[in-house]
């Protein structure tokens, strides 16, 4: 049974917060719909220029949102990101860095340009999202949040993610790392680790037989909603956690 959706508490009201890979249906534009209704003004990002309009006007009944075109994989646009979303509402609060590319393939298989690109997204343009956040932070006199979007895979061995896993381990350790990092400068950086969370392009890419199968190591037998990992996210990203940094939370029912 899926629960109810709960209504916002206004948990990050007057706080300014950015989003990467916020134009699809997965946890990016469920977490941009969260922190709306939590009261913050959001400025989402994502490469695809279309998608991030439309996304854009589907939030804009929710509160304050405006839409920047930006590749992950390019610093230059990593830096006018936190750069335009600053001189569009003054500072910034929060980053949350969701933006990340997955796929199915053994290493036996997998070429060089397969495992690079998404090491290059998924870790590295974390990196290149959390330095340029921290340098914004520091200029606005500290304080701020950052939030990463790691996996459970990260931890867990599955076949075919060699590539997937190793960039989300390599995301928690950067979370860890840059904590400390960051920690003089009253910042915080934290991650979740979702193990399965169910969105229309993960059952586009998934088997029927291994979605089933995930879902069966489930305690509750289901995949989480999007919006139910977008709610850790939240309490990472609000006052509510401002003693947690450098921790790794695992939004996850599995079980042994």
């Amino acid at each position: 049974m899926i629960p109810a959706y709960p209504p916002g508490h206004d948990l990050l009201a007057g706080k300014v917060v950015v989003i990467t890979a916020a134009a699809g249906t997965g946890i990016g534009s469920a977490v941009a719909k969260r922190c709306l209704e939590e009261g913050a003004s959001v400025v989402i990002s994502d490469w695809h220029e279309r998608r991030l309009r439309e996304k854009a006007d589907e939030l804009a009944a929710l509160g304050k949102v405006h839409a920047i075109v930006c590749d992950v994989t390019d610093d230059d646009q990593v830096q006018g990101l936190v750069r335009d979303a600053a001189g569009q509402f003054g500072r910034i609060d929060v980053m949350i860095n969701n933006a990340g590319l997955g796929g199915t393939k053994s290493v036996l298989d997998m070429t060089d340009e397969e495992w690079s690109r998404v090491l290059d997204i998924t870790l590295n343009g974390t990196f290149r999202c959390t330095r340029a956040a921290l340098r914004q932070f520091v200029a606005q006199g500290g304080g701020g949040a950052i939030v990463n979007n790691a996996s459970v895979i990260g931890w867990r061995a599955q076949a075919g993610q060699a590539h997937y896993a190793a960039a989300k381990a390599g995301v928690m350790a950067l979370t860890r790392c840059s904590a400390l990092d960051a920690a003089e400068h009253g910042i915080r950086i934290n991650a979740v680790a979702p193990s399965l969370a169910m969105h229309p392009f993960l059952a586009k890419v998934t088997s029927d037989e291994l979605l089933r199968e995930l879902e069966q190591r489930e305690a509750f037998g289901r995949a989480a909603q999007p919006w139910e990992v977008a709610n850790v996210m939240v309490f990472l990203a609000s006052d509510y956690s401002s003693y947690l940094t450098g921790e790794v939370v695992s939004v996850s029912s599995q079980h042994p």
